[in-house]
């Protein structure tokens, strides 16, 4: 989702697509702690709090990893380069592998994930009324998949972030869903505002190390590398280099290559350019590797309708799995009709789908939900009642 206002972060995160943010100590959400320590990256390493597994690989700091019984050790993140530390085991078996156009599971079968987002970690390093009862929400819907989105400086920065992505892992594996971690906000120049660059950035390698290592066990989550590139070419998609903008992009070959360099075989989602929107220059810039989805997002504007996607995203089921990791209209005028021709174009072509969003604003946002037990908006309901028909 295209994001057009961002405050500092170390108060709150607020965006077009971000609504209302709520203060720190709203919440009682954010899982367990992690362990103590100074200096949010490669600080002293400290005593290990109650939650997961400490930091792995000593790179917690030079006082060592965190104890066992830690979360993630020195400051909340792992010093740069090294692991945040160890998920908890959600004793999930489910593995996906890539086979031509089609996603596997590890019997062999065909599998589709359809499912809802649910963001608000991205702009606030708490996320805002994230309890289980979403999870179990979206799961009563239908949805096999839930997409939680970050921000690599909350994972970097703040002490409990590693615990508080464990937690959503945790309620949608315990209500059978799969989870995306999806890259949603980067920095772009260091030190700037994190938000929605325009591609990724040298710390967003960091972040896929860590998050890699962290999840690589667990088939049943898969990476999103960027949530949605925009203005730059499609050599500097792939390959890295100037952003135009006062940055130097870290392309989608070297993420994939983090990712895949930490042993992790997860399922790798890539999104096009012009807002993951466009595909076309997949078929000169593709991505080397193996287990790779590609990512689009239809948006109900003029350039993004229904006879511009065959030739803009839709040829490439042919020969490769497409999800559509959100979707919508964002104008405002509360529309179902979009809603239901993008459903109906990925039933036809076995495309994958994601919808945005399970968080309370305004259908511009545009909110699938009026309140968090689940009562649809008029767009809510096109996805929900699409869901339970499967």
């Amino acid at each position: 989702m295209r994001v057009l206002g961002i405050v500092g972060l170390a108060t709150l995160f607020v965006a077009c697509d971000s609504g209302q943010a709520s203060s720190p100590d709203d919440l009682g959400n954010t899982g367990g702690d992690a362990g103590a320590g100074t200096g949010a990256v490669g600080g002293t390493g400290g005593a290990g709090g109650s939650g997961g597994s400490g930091a792995s690989g000593g790179s917690a700091g030079s006082g060592g990893s965190a104890g066992s019984g830690g979360s993630a050790g020195s400051g909340g993140s792992a010093g740069s380069g090294g692991s945040a530390g160890t998920a908890p085991d959600a004793g999930v078996t489910r593995r996906y592998r890539v086979q031509g156009n089609k996603i596997l599971d590890q019997d062999g079968k065909e599998h589709r994930f359809v499912g809802i987002s649910r963001p608000s970690l991205e702009w606030n390093p708490q996320g805002e009324s994230l309890f289980e009862r979403d999870y179990q929400n979206i799961a009563s819907w239908g949805a096999n998949v839930v997409r939680v989105p970050l921000n690599q400086v909350s994972w970097r920065d703040w002490q409990a972030y590693p615990r508080t992505i464990d937690r959503q892992i945790e309620w949608a594996h315990k209500y059978g869903m799969d989870v995306i971690l999806d890259l949603h906000w980067s920095e772009g120049t260091a030190g700037s505002e994190p938000g929605q660059k325009r591609m990724a950035d040298a710390n967003s390698r960091t972040f896929w190390q860590q998050i890699a290592e962290r999840y690589k066990g667990d088939g049943s989550i898969l990476f999103e590398l960027y949530n949605e590139p925009h203005d730059v070419s499609w050599d500097v998609w792939k390959n890295g280099g100037s952003s135009g903008d006062g940055f130097t992009v870290v392309g989608m070959q070297a993420l994939y290559d983090t990712v895949r360099a930490t042993g992790a075989e997860n399922l790798v989602i890539i999104g096009g350019l012009d807002h993951a929107y466009d595909l076309k220059g997949v078929r000169s810039y593709r991505i080397t590797g193996n287990n790779i989805v590609y990512a689009t997002h239809p948006y109900d504007y003029s350039n993004k309708q229904a006879g511009n996607w065959p030739t803009d995203w839709g040829f490439l089921v042919a020969t490769d799995p497409v999800m559509i990791t959100e979707f919508g209209v964002t104008t405002g005028d509360c529309g179902t009709g979009y809603y239901s021709s993008v459903l109906d174009y990925a039933d036809r072509n076995g495309v994958h789908w994601i919808g945005w969003a399970w968080y309370v604003s305004s259908c511009a946002f545009p909110s699938l939900i009026t309140n968090y037990e689940g009562t649809p908006t008029a767009a809510g309901n096109v996805i929900r009642q699409r869901l339970q028909s499967y």
